[in-house]
């Protein structure tokens, strides 16, 4: 696939659009799950009173980092450039989907999102299944591998592998997962430069 002429873009938030502030051992200990698990597979393996309120304190937390959200270098830009280009813009996040909203409200780039496009971890499996990419995939009438997954973390590339999309690692110094990345950029500024060169 070349980049520049791709249609159909999916974003993680997160880390990836965002600066990444979310302090996961922290939220953990809050929360009395092991460091060594996902948090939203202990919360959703817990019985239901329980979960219920641990979800609660989790939505609280997040929302106050959605509100004081900053962007991450580039991001703001090269979804502008992409949202002049006419191509479809979509949210993948483990976040919920009103926080995604409040967030991307934040770094001032709400209006280049759909919220139908937004998926959280209310509308799909939370990556790394590839619930969410299908889901977009089906909603835009296009095959998952005209899709590009853009992220920071090995749960998003599992998911574009799984899917089938095309996949892009951003906002870290080096490419820890060569086998899941199909493009590397060093952040947001470095992708859009290299698809202005194309």
């Amino acid at each position: 696939m070349s980049l520049a002429n791709a249609r159909h873009w999916v974003f993680d938030m997160d880390g990836t659009l965002t600066l990444a502030v979310h302090d996961f051992e922290a939220i953990k200990r809050a929360l009395e799950i092991p460091l060594e698990q996902d948090i939203l597979h202990h919360l959703g393996a817990l019985p239901a009173e329980e979960a219920h309120a641990k979800h609660a304190w989790l939505l609280e937390h997040e929302r106050e980092l959605a509100l004081n959200a900053q962007p991450a270098p580039g991001a703001v830009e090269l979804l502008r450039e992409l949202s002049g280009r006419g191509v479809q813009l979509g949210i993948l996040t483990r976040n919920a989907h009103e926080l995604a909203l409040l967030t991307l409200q934040a770094i001032g780039v709400g209006d280049c999102f759909a919220s139908a496009d937004v998926i959280g971890r209310g509308e799909a499996r939370p990556k790394p299944d590839p619930d969410g990419l299908l889901r977009l995939a089906q909603r835009w009438h296009v095959a998952p591998t005209q899709l590009v997954m853009v992220g920071d973390y090995h749960f998003d590339l599992q998911c574009a592998r799984a899917a089938g999309a095309y996949s892009v690692l951003v906002n870290l110094p080096a490419n820890p997962w060569p086998a899941l990345v199909d493009h590397f950029a060093l952040d947001c500024t470095a992708l859009l430069s290299q698809l202005e060169e194309r």
